[in-house]
């Protein structure tokens, strides 16, 4: 059997950057990659960097520039600079390369392996993505990435896949969150390296599975809850606004009181009902503050235009969890938690480590994989979905990015411009057309 030194180390992290582009993210991200050296060295008393690490953003950019597709030099950036942030931190120099990146409209996905460990041994790589909501546009929806990794003994291994997505925002639509992941789970479609024929599989054909970014539950408290009417200023550093809040938020500033709100979180009651984000697993969520939404530029002052919510999670199944016990798991959460410091975004960045199983002696029995949901078939017109929300999307980029253009960085601004100068032409002609009257 392995040892716990030897089991493979998964960091997985999350972050709304706010469509802020190139200023999403400071130059210096070791207050989002320190926690992966303090529990690696209380793991195997001595320091080792992750075996993999998977990095999604949501709203990634600008949204006339992620519908037009412009992301590249953003993404080429973040990819540099993740890369350099990860062995600059790690404990024993350890080098990483990037396995593979994926992006749809504002949501992308880059995940790294090190070099001398899984690295190595890995193949099969696959992105893909999946618009959802409306027209399949792509503002909310999902991107994965997937790989196997042989066997230490040179068999088939495993497969890894991990999905970044952002689902549909505001309370009161939670059946268009559920859709939107049920669609997702339905149409993120990966081809069977296995098969020679077309055959897609869903995110669920794979050994481990994790499910990150913006999924946008709230915490929605009854009416008639205690907590839920509002009164006067609280006095409290950490939560405080100009007029009056509801006691919600002084009662997540203790951990008694975050876990009382749990219960009123609408992403658990979904996975307890199961409505969606079937057989996928959590570690503590409630063990950190809640992470959106936030006023701009400060670390600890939530926004009264929300009730503060834990948005943005991280959840996980792998192949040897048992679906008849939905909240055990054989992945061990070592970290989840978010990252107050940073403060361009409405939301909190997250963090998860998470130390995957030992992998049993399955010699000639083939890849393990996930019990597999039986709702969650592929939609037969996946492809015809996507590539419609996809060319879609991209018409109403480019004619917004013209707009903005003529508009010098405002679209409205350019959509007038467009109008008085149609107006400005029509006038001319006529007036050259009442002069040359005799």
């Amino acid at each position: 059997l392995m040892t716990e030194s030897e089991r493979l180390l998964c960091q997985v992290a999350s972050y709304n950057t706010n469509l802020q582009g190139s200023s999403g993210l400071p130059q210096d991200l070791v207050d989002w990659l320190s926690p992966t050296l303090t529990v690696s060295n209380f793991l195997s008393r001595e320091p080792r960097g992750p075996d993999v690490v998977a990095v999604g953003f949501q709203e990634l950019l600008p949204l006339h520039l992620a519908f037009a597709g412009l992301s590249r030099s953003i993404l080429d950036s973040r990819t540099t600079l993740i890369q350099s942030q990860i062995e600059k931190y790690a404990p024993n120099g350890e080098k990483y390369t990037l396995v593979a990146r994926a992006v749809n409209v504002g949501v992308a996905l880059l995940v790294f392996a090190r070099d001398d460990t899984l690295g190595r041994r890995i193949c099969d790589v696959q992105t893909q993505w999946t618009g959802c909501g409306p027209l399949w546009l792509g503002n909310k929806g999902a991107v994965g990435v997937r790989f196997r990794a042989k066997a230490l003994d040179g068999g088939e291994g495993e497969i890894y896949t991990f999905v970044c997505a952002h689902l549909t925002p505001f309370a009161h639509k939670l059946s268009a969150r559920i859709a939107d992941y049920n669609y997702i789970a339905r149409s993120l479609l990966f081809p069977d390296p296995s098969s020679n024929s077309s055959e897609v599989t869903t995110m669920y054909a794979t050994s481990h599975l994790f499910f990150l970014g913006d999924l946008n539950f709230r915490v929605t408290l009854p009416s008639d809850h205690p907590l839920a009417k509002p009164v006067g200023p609280v006095p409290s550093k950490k939560i405080r606004d100009s007029d009056s809040h509801p006691p919600v938020w002084e009662a997540l500033s203790s951990h008694e009181g975050r876990v009382e709100l749990k219960e009123y979180d609408q992403l658990t009651k979904v996975r307890r009902n199961g409505e969606a984000l079937v057989g996928l697993r959590e570690a503590d969520f409630w063990k950190f503050q809640c992470t959106y939404k936030y006023k701009l530029g400060e670390v600890d002052a939530y926004s009264s235009k929300r009730t503060p919510s834990w948005t943005d999670r991280i959840l996980y199944t792998t192949y040897t969890d048992d679906p008849t016990t939905p909240d055990l798991s054989h992945i061990t959460p070592l970290i989840y938690t978010s990252i107050p410091s940073y403060t361009t975004s409405d939301h909190k960045p997250i963090v998860g480590l998470y130390l995957l199983p030992a992998s049993p002696d399955l010699t000639g029995s083939g890849i393990p994989l996930i019990t597999h949901p039986p709702q969650y078939l592929p939609d037969p017109y996946w492809l015809a979905k996507r590539w419609t929300g996809r060319f879609i999307g991209w018409t109403i980029g480019w004619v917004w990015c013209f707009f903005w253009f003529i508009g010098l960085g405002n679209a409205g601004v350019g959509f007038a411009n467009l109008f008085v100068g149609i107006g400005a032409w029509r006038w001319w002609g006529n007036k050259k057309g009442a002069i040359r009257l005799p």
